[in-house]
């Protein structure tokens, strides 16, 4: 037998569907008692005349004791006539209205129905992070759900994004723009020009990613509102889900490092070599997006990383409100580890030695569940990464356990020009955790 709360959940996405035949029943039983009392005068005298001359043609073809059966059948046959005709102009003119705004669209009308429902039947996600590791997250995601919030980190300082700061004063948009590219459910044409980056012989447009200059040109748009021009980019990538800044102030990172020196800025951290014993926000005392908080007490799931544990991950866990806000939802919280430690960030760092970062930087506990890979890449990447100073982290399950997590394990990683979390894998693995 199937419990009642099972067959809810698989009828779910059909309750808009069947609202609208409720009220299409409704409408045409109205329509059927009005044409009764309203136009009987009118309607009596046509259906006797049509009756009366489909039985003088019947009359030419079939004996005279047949006739009323005879009619009884013709009447039969042009009902399933007007039934199949109506159903297939019906048909016809869904397909080319939906064919006019979509495009893309391709039959499936069922299909492609049930489908959109069923994501937007799917649990609650939030996802907090940054760097390609958030967004290889939320890829994977997006396939279960279309209610997804992913909270970004606003720290970036290098490259195209610290550059429009500087010019622009505006909120750093590379972190945001992937997770954008990430959950789009636009072209590829589309996907691929928001990720284009100039080469180093375009002049003043060197190292530009295009997406960030297309932001930038939404928030001059939206007369300086970072957060409307996200929206609209948004709708332009027809996004599964929503993206938000961690904060919408203007902060940097400042890290204090195991040699009792002082760095500031993203960049110039990851870049300084010396082990980080603490990092903080500058300035500390930001409002967090109000926003990001109302999704994460609503959340049915959220994941924490993967990502550069110090400089994507702990960044959103200190704006003030977010942490608190975690620890206040009811819903599965879960840290992902990283697959492959970091150069200048995590060196050398195991599964246990993120966890304990995490636990120093934020004084609050916010997750139960630790999810770890047990993959293992191949000897060619290893070597690879080796020259570069990235190790597979080790996942030892037994430290982390003994410090009162939750430890799921499980082959998570993708091999192939890099070694990170499969997107479908992890997603998957982090459905069951909330039973979906």
């Amino acid at each position: 037998m199937i419990s009642r709360k099972r067959l809810l959940r698989m009828i779910a996405p059909t309750a808009g569907f069947r609202k609208a035949m409720v009220g299409l029943l409704a409408g045409l039983a109205a329509f059927l008692i009005g044409a009764a009392l309203s136009f009987k005068l009118l309607i009596s005298p046509l259906l006797e005349w049509l009756q009366r001359a489909s039985q003088a043609v019947l009359g030419t073809f079939v004996p005279i004791e047949s006739l009323d059966i005879a009619t009884h059948w013709l009447g039969g046959a042009f009902l399933a006539l007007g039934i199949y005709l109506l159903f297939v102009s019906v048909r016809a003119a869904i397909r080319q209205v939906t064919g006019t705004l979509d495009p893309k669209f391709r039959g499936g009308m069922v299909d492609n129905y049930v489908r959109r429902q069923q994501l937007a039947h799917g649990p609650r996600i939030v996802a907090l992070g940054g760097g390609t590791g958030l967004s290889t997250l939320l890829r994977g995601l997006k396939q279960h759900s279309s209610n997804v919030t992913a909270i970004v980190t606003v720290t970036d300082d290098g490259g195209s994004s610290g550059r429009l700061v500087n010019e622009k004063g505006m909120i750093p948009p590379g972190d945001i723009r992937n997770c954008l590219v990430a959950l789009a459910d636009a072209e590829k044409s589309m996907t691929d020009l928001f990720q284009h980056r100039f080469k180093n012989d375009s002049g003043s447009l060197s190292g530009h990613s295009m997406g960030n200059l297309l932001i930038a040109a939404l928030v001059d748009q939206a007369h300086g509102d970072f957060e409307q021009a996200v929206e609209r980019a948004s709708d332009v990538l027809a996004i599964r889900g929503r993206v938000v800044p961690a904060t919408l102030a203007h902060v940097r990172l400042r890290a204090e490092m195991e040699d009792g020196s002082e760095v500031c800025g993203e960049t110039q951290i990851a870049q300084v070599g010396s082990k980080i014993r603490q990092i903080h926000l500058d300035p500390a005392d930001v409002a967090a997006h109000s926003g990001a908080i109302e999704a994460i007490l609503e959340a049915d799931l959220i994941c924490i990383g993967p990502g550069s544990v110090f400089t994507s991950v702990i960044p959103n866990l200190l704006v003030p409100g977010i942490a608190d806000a975690i620890r206040e939802s009811k819903a599965v919280k879960a840290y992902i580890c990283n697959v492959m430690t970091q150069p200048g960030e995590s060196d050398s760092f195991s599964a246990c030695e993120h966890v304990v970062a995490l636990q120093t930087n934020v004084v609050k506990r916010v997750f139960d569940v630790v999810v770890v890979n047990t993959g293992v890449p191949s000897p060619a990447a290893t070597e690879k990464y080796r020259e570069s100073g990235q190790f597979l982290v080790d996942p030892d399950i037994d430290r982390i356990r003994a410090m009162g997590f939750r430890v799921v394990a499980s082959n998570l990683m993708s091999e192939t020009d890099f070694v990170r979390h499969d997107p479908m894998r992890i997603a998957a693995l982090m459905m069951r955790l909330v039973g979906k």
